[in-house]
């Protein structure tokens, strides 16, 4: 039987294979995200009692991991998106910048995600 290409038994896995794939998940995240927004907004709209419910369920250990990855999940489909838009103009195709940017992507994603729950944790959130 001949190898499929790339061959999966040698194929390692490359920072921009990986950024593409992480690109297109948090996009499907996203999304699932907005019907978990709408869902809350509707708790509000609908009174105090199911309002209630959702927030326990936010507030709760598993909800707050959840926002977390969703907060997460924000920030690297934006900066990755940044990243896109930049490629737009034809800049930036070299080998060496492509790893540089792929790196401060994700550095970016992680920094941007603290940064938001510390000043939500300041803000008395």
């Amino acid at each position: 039987m001949r190898p499929v290409s790339p061959n999966i038994q040698i194929y390692r896995p490359q920072l921009t294979s990986v950024l593409s794939i992480a690109n297109r998940i948090t996009g499907v995240v996203l999304g699932i995200g907005a019907v978990g927004l709408v869902a809350w907004l509707m708790a509000g709209a609908s009174g105090p009692q199911a309002y209630a419910v959702a927030q326990s369920a936010i507030v709760s250990w598993t909800g707050q991991i959840v926002l977390f990855g969703f907060t997460f999940a924000f920030f690297l489909h934006l900066c990755g998106g940044i990243r896109h838009l930049v490629w737009d103009t034809v800049h930036g195709f070299e080998l060496r910048q492509i790893y540089l940017w792929g790196w401060v992507v994700v550095a970016a994603s992680v920094a941007l995600t603290l940064a938001a729950w510390g000043l939500s944790l300041v803000m008395g959130g």
